[in-house]
This record gives C-alpha cells, sequence and structure tokens, in this order.
C-alpha cells in the first residue's frame, strides 16, 4: 500500500462540488449518470439552429436542458449573465453549500476564485454582432461587454461570496478549468488563501461555435448520439460539443478541520505542459501529454505504478485519442499494457456526456473524486472496438468497483495546453 508523504506546504482538500450538465443538474445526478454509464448527448433542439438547417453537417450535442438558474440570485441579475456564467455560478452556489463554508465568518481576503472557460459568453457574442447588423451600434445593450468577458463567472461569483482574496480565469482552451484548479491549489500552498473555488463554465453549444468546430471537421456526424462520442474506437470521427459548469471548494487541510468540514479528497498534485508543436493538433507521440503526467507524478510524489485509475481527455478525436494513448504507455510502461496483464483502468466520461471545453476537466475531476471516495470507476461507453495498439483497459460500457488510492485526471486543449491533477483518497 502505497503511503502518501507530506510535502513541505499545506495539504489541499476538496470540501464541495458542484456541477450542472446534460447528466443532471447537480454534482450527485451527474456523478450518477457517469456511474450508470447514462448517455447525455443527444439530437440538437432550438431555433437558433434552424437557419441553413440543410447545411449542418453536425446534428447532436450535450445540451443542458429543462434547467434554470435557481432562486439563489435575482431573476433580473440572472438576465445580465451569459448562460456559461450562470451554468459557473450555479456550480459554485451548489459547491460552497454542500461544503458549508460560511464566508460571513472568514476573512475575505484570505478567500478566492478562478474559473476557467474556453470561450466564455459566445452566445452575447452572437447576439450582440445579430443586433449590430440588424439595428446599429447604438441598440447594443449596456451589458453586452460585463455578459462577454471570459472573466464574468470570477467576478459574479467573487461578487456573490464577497471574496477579496485571489481572483483569475483562465482561457486556455479544453484545459482551462485543470489549469483553475492546479492554480487554486498553488495559492493555497503558498500561504496566500484560506478557500478557493475552482472550476470551469462553458456554454458553447450556439450555431457560431458548432458551425466554426464543424467547419474544421473537428467533431462527429454521426445522426445516431449513441453512436456520436465514442473515445478510443476505431470507428471514431471527432468530438461532441456540450456544456457545463463544474466547480470545487478547496481548503487546506489545516482550515478544513479547524471548522469540521467533511473532507471529499485530496488535491496531491499537479501538472502542465505546451506541445509547441501545432496550434490545433496534438504532439502525435503525446510528449507533451507525457510531460504534463510526470511532472504532476513528480509534484505529488508518487510513482507511476501508484496510480489506479486515468480519468481520460479521451474526446473521440483519431488525432486526440491516440496521442493520448501514446502518452500514457510512454508514462506507465507495462503497468498500462493490458496484455501485458498491467493494473491501470482508464476511461473517458465524454463518452457520456461529451466535450464541454474549458469545464471539462473540472466535470471529470467530480469522477476522479468519487472513484477514490467511492472506490468505482466511470465506464467509457459506445466503446466496441479499440483501435490498433491500444493496449489499455478503457472499462468498457459498466462501471467497475476498486480500490482507488490515487486517480490522475488528463485535460489537453487547443494551443498544444496540457494539465494534468492528482487527486487521493483523504486518509487525514
Amino acid at each position: 500500500m502505497a503511503v502518501y508523504t507530506p510535502k513541505p506546504w499545506p495539504r489541499v482538500v476538496i470540501t464541495g462540488m458542484g456541477a450542472v450538465s446534460n447528466l443532471g443538474h447537480d454534482a450527485a445526478a451527474t456523478w450518477a449518470g457517469m456511474r450508470e454509464g447514462r448517455l447525455g448527448i443527444s439530437l440538437i433542439e432550438g431555433e437558433d439552429f434552424a437557419a441553413h438547417n440543410d447545411r449542418w453537417t453536425v446534428r447532436v450535442g450535450g445540451q443542458i436542458k429543462n434547467w434554470t438558474i435557481g432562486s439563489f440570485i435575482d431573476g433580473r441579475e440572472a438576465k445580465r449573465l451569459d448562460r456559461f456564467a450562470q451554468l459557473g455560478m450555479a456550480a459554485a452556489h451548489e459547491a460552497v453549500t454542500r461544503s458549508g463554508v460560511d464566508f460571513a465568518k472568514e476573512n475575505p481576503e484570505r478567500c478566492g476564485v478562478i474559473v476557467g472557460s474556453g470561450v466564455g459568453g459566445i452566445r452575447t457574442i452572437e447576439e450582440g454582432c445579430g443586433v449590430m447588423l440588424a439595428k446599429g451600434p447604438d441598440r447594443l445593450s449596456p451589458f453586452t461587454v460585463p455578459r462577454l468577458m471570459v472573466n464574468a463567472a470570477t467576478g459574479n461569483i467573487s461578487i456573490l461570496y464577497g471574496l477579496q482574496g485571489p481572483a483569475t480565469a483562465h482561457a486556455t482552451a479544453c484545459a482551462s478549468s485543470g489549469h483553475a484548479i492546479g492554480d487554486a491549489v498553488d495559492v493555497l500552498r503558498s500561504g496566500r488563501a484560506d478557500v478557493m473555488i475552482a472550476g470551469g463554465a462553458e456554454a458553447a453549444v450556439s450555431p457560431l461555435c458548432l458551425g466554426a468546430f464543424m467547419t474544421m471537421r473537428a467533431m462527429s456526424t454521426q445522426t445516431d448520439p449513441a453512436k456520436a462520442s465514442r473515445p478510443f474506437d476505431r470507428e471514431r470521427d471527432g468530438f461532441v460539443l456540450s456544456e457545463g459548469g463544474a466547480m470545487m471548494v478547496l481548503e487546506t487541510e489545516a482550515h478544513a478541520k479547524a471548522r469540521g468540514a467533511m473532507i471529499l479528497a485530496e488535491i496531491v498534485g499537479h501538472g502542465n505542459s505546451s506541445d509547441a508543436t501545432h496550434i490545433t493538433a496534438p504532439d502525435a507521440a503525446g510528449r507533451g501529454a507525457a510531460r504534463s503526467m510526470k511532472w504532476a507524478l513528480e509534484n505529488a510524489g508518487l510513482n507511476a505504478d501508484q496510480i489506479a485509475y486515468v480519468n481520460a481527455h479521451g474526446t473521440s478525436t483519431p488525432l486526440g485519442d491516440k496521442a493520448e494513448v501514446e502518452a500514457v504507455l510512454s508514462v506507465f510502461g507495462s503497468y498500462a499494457r493490458k496484455s501485458a496483464g498491467g493494473r491501470l483502468l482508464m476511461s473517458s466520461t465524454k463518452s457520456m456526456h461529451g466535450h464541454a471545453l474549458g469545464a471539462s476537466g473540472a466535470l471529470e475531476t467530480i469522477a476522479c473524486v468519487h472513484a477514490v471516495k467511492d472506490g468505482i470507476v466511470a465506464p467509457t461507453i459506445n466503446l466496441h472496438n479499440p483501435d490498433d495498439g491500444f493496449d489499455l483497459d478503457f472499462v468498457p460500457h459498466h462501471a467497475r468497483e476498486r480500490r482507488v488510492q490515487y486517480a490522475m485526471n488528463n485535460t489537453f486543449g487547443f494551443g498544444g495546453h496540457n494539465v494534468t491533477l492528482v487527486i487521493g483518497r483523504y486518509e487525514g
């Protein structure tokens, strides 16, 4: 049994989680969907997509349906927020509520927030362009800029709770929320804060965003939702765009213990790197992703064979999945190879909820927390024929019980950004 050796910095723990996704409107329902292998992807709906209907080659997406932000914020204020910020604020509200932290009793200068988003207020940008072209610049809403800003979620969450400590926003494409969580860990380790809210929010299922990815030929063109997102399958043909929000309340262990908080898990390490090869395509050999994983292990003080589960970036793109498999095999060696009796498990929950861009890393951290806390690894659904050379146990179709001491979460993004988090079972 691996024993965690404390580092010369404060331990960072997770005391609350919140989420809004196409699998469920809170963290518990989102995890239940992952655990059950439920599909949250469906045919895209909405009047926004009716124009040029015959020219859409992408028909499926991970829309969140029948959801409203709730009563914790005034309705008029909610209308002044882009959907991505609404998702982020709702997830943050749930995380804070479940953590039990009372910010009225905290020093506001020692509490902060970091939120990642790949495209921020893309819906507001679309709406503003429509008004501009149809009616002129003087008819634009004065709330256009504060709605479209990528840092709008961070700013509004800090205002909601009066948090006056470190507050930043990340826009590193699909790696955004991984960067946000990793940076929040460093803020807590450095002693600059006691409590941080960190995660990601994205509402990118919009005509502009969908069309742009479609013309890149990065997305699945399947018309059957059950066949669209199938990471690691040889018939995969692209990712499925989705939306969502997920947030964590992170605290130093000492602060969480002092207030009697229930600790869900610990973030024991993280790493990030750059491919520096191409603005959209990953390094074919997965070298940048491998560096991210190696540095996360070094930061955590762990060996590769101490990781029981990897939550893969696993977007279902031909190039991305192959590069990630190459990276994992290079880092974990025979311990990962299924043919050699390797014990490592790796799955992609994007097979169920699709790719929520900058929010994905935070959503998938929920799966890692439950893996270490509950001993259940979420499956990769829709995987029928693993591609050649993909010699890993992808936990196909059904969740699996497994004692997990440490789990790894990979998130990679356009621009060559790679982020890896290592989540540990908390044994204080």
